[in-house]
């Protein structure tokens, strides 16, 4: 749902965003979206300041308490962006989840929620330090003790939540910030935009998160809490060597590489790093949810517990690597930006007049049967079994029929995902003279945005060519650009529909190919 950092803000007009037309087509400005909480005015309590970032649903201001003049971020999420009944459930869930969450050293603080008639307001913790692979790289010395502090930090979050019945869901390095830029602020988990209740027992289905950082067992559509661990387990490995565990051109080939689960600790600079440091690492991403460890064992294992004892040696091959991720992370969060502003503006012309023949009952929604014809009708291959977790994925409300909205993303954008389209428009947005390449200047410009205190941008630029310029002429072509988009990314930055598509897409080719054994649960009986 957006950020409570302070990142660096752009003085250039910004293209209006257009509105999702694989949403329900519903606007809850007269509705109430905070249950059992009368509408208040923020601006009686605050006074907004300059704009912080800019989130799928809304922006994040600077603001201050008129009578204690306390600082904090007011992430105001707009009414208008809430089409969907999900849409409108994640943002209750969250403010729900931060509320229950009782107050934690590393976990970012709700201040307060409010609502008027086009926003609800999100006042929160404001944290200024930046993300947590800046401050690794900023900072002249990284060694295995670094590494083991900052595990221990976030494995206590995963604890806290756990403890309190919630799954973060999406554990990964740029969800942690520093609280302020003093060598020793404390690091804080600041998204909550994926995490859920849970019971004891309770397994859910959905596939979210970002690819690098999913477990197995989410990628086969039937995981529990254990998936924190997992995806702690891939931070530690990144500290410790510098890439992600599970590496691939595309993002079948990360999801397949999940799958097999192999860690590499040959390559540099594994040899250099302690034997306890990898045992906990392989008991983190252990494959089997039953047998990995839960947070307390992680907690308790010696390489966490005798912390100071680890080795002090600096590993710069990591800080180095570090850089070109984080790097090339800042450059995907701009296309994401670019993606998101164009969402939504694909053909769908003739859809609506298919689904009003489908819904010949006229109660405006259809059953699988009809969902069916509707493919056959518009040319799809899917197989039975196919068609039938395509209505699970794109029954979002979960009552066994879809509406025209979610008849529209089942239909022609789930169809769509791997053409080039919203890749090719984002690098021309970065091409501005058209030559076909993003060049230094305008790869300067395209990340500007992104740039921080703790990043400069003659290095973050450098490191971006060093990861994504794969010919090494000095520039990046849009093959070179597709390869990387396609790498691990974060879809859910673009739109979450985007993102719940390309998963879904995904687990149709991972059945496909073989990767995974078709589902032998009932998705229906998971959430």
């Amino acid at each position: 749902m957006g950020n409570c950092c302070v990142g660096s803000s752009s003085n250039k007009s910004r293209r209006a965003r257009r509105a999702n037309l694989f949403a329900h087509d519903r606007y809850y400005g007269n509705n109430q979206i905070l249950k059992n909480q009368p509408k208040a005015r923020i601006l009686d309590k605050y006074v907004l300041g300059r704009e912080l970032g800019r989130g799928e649903f809304g922006i994040t201001y600077l603001c201050t308490d008129k009578e204690t003049q306390e600082v904090f971020a007011c992430k105001s999420i707009s009414k208008k962006k809430l089409r969907t009944a999900v849409d409108v459930e994640d943002v209750r869930r969250e403010v729900a989840i931060m509320k229950h969450l009782p107050h934690h050293p590393h976990i970012v603080t709700l201040e307060g929620a409010y609502e008027d008639d086009v926003a609800v307001h999100l006042v929160m913790e404001l944290c200024e330090g930046g993300e947590l692979f800046d401050r690794i790289i900023a900072r002249g010395h990284y060694t295995e003790r670094g590494a083991a502090q900052v595990t221990r930090t976030i494995v206590e979050v995963v604890q806290a939540c756990h403890r309190q019945g919630v799954i973060h869901r999406d554990l990964k390095p740029e969800n942690f910030l520093f609280a302020n830029t003093n060598e020793n602020a404390p690091l804080k988990a600041i998204d909550f935009g994926l995490s859920v209740f849970f019971k004891p027992g309770e397994r859910f289905s959905e596939i979210v998160g970002s690819p690098y950082y999913m477990a197995p067992e989410v990628l086969k559509r039937n995981y529990g809490p254990e998936v924190d661990v997992w995806s702690a387990g891939v931070i530690l490995y990144i500290l410790l060597c510098g890439v992600p565990p599970f590496w691939a051109e595309t993002e079948q080939g990360v999801a397949q590489a999940i799958l097999r689960g192999i860690l590499d600790f040959k390559r540099e600079p594994w040899p250099k790093v302690s034997e306890t440091a990898k045992s906990l690492v392989r008991h983190m991403l252990e494959p089997d949810p039953k047998a990995r460890y839960n947070a307390q064992q992680v907690l308790d294992h010696p390489w966490l517990q005798n912390a100071k004892k680890n080795p002090n040696v600096p590993l710069d091959a990591v800080r180095s690597r570090l850089k070109q991720f984080s790097a090339m992370n800042k450059l995907k969060k701009r296309a994401l930006q670019v993606i998101a502003e164009h969402l939504g503006g694909e053909e769908i012309d003739g859809l609506k007049e298919m689904f009003e023949k489908l819904d010949s009952d006229k109660t405006g929604t259809i059953t699988f049967e009809k969902l069916k014809m509707g493919l056959i009708e518009i040319g799809s291959q899917l197989t039975e079994h196919e068609v039938r977790m395509l209505m699970e994925a794109a029954d979002v409300e979960g009552n066994g029929t879809l509406d025209y909205g979610e008849f529209v993303a089942a239909t022609v954008h789930l169809q769509r995902l791997d053409d080039d389209e919203h890749l090719r428009r984002a690098f021309d947005v970065f091409d501005v003279d058209g030559s076909g390449y993003i060049e230094t200047e305008e790869l300067r410009e395209a990340v500007g945005e992104a740039m921080t205190e703790l990043s400069s941008e003659p290095d973050v630029v450098q490191a971006i060519l060093s990861e994504v310029d794969l010919d090494k002429d000095g520039r990046i072509s849009y093959e070179e650009f597709a390869v990387m988009m396609r790498r691990g990314t974060d879809w859910r930055k673009a739109s979450r529909q985007y993102s719940r598509d390309r998963f879904n897409s995904l687990s149709m080719r991972l059945l496909r190919d073989g990767s995974l054994n078709p589902p032998s649960y009932s998705m229906s009986s998971m959430r």
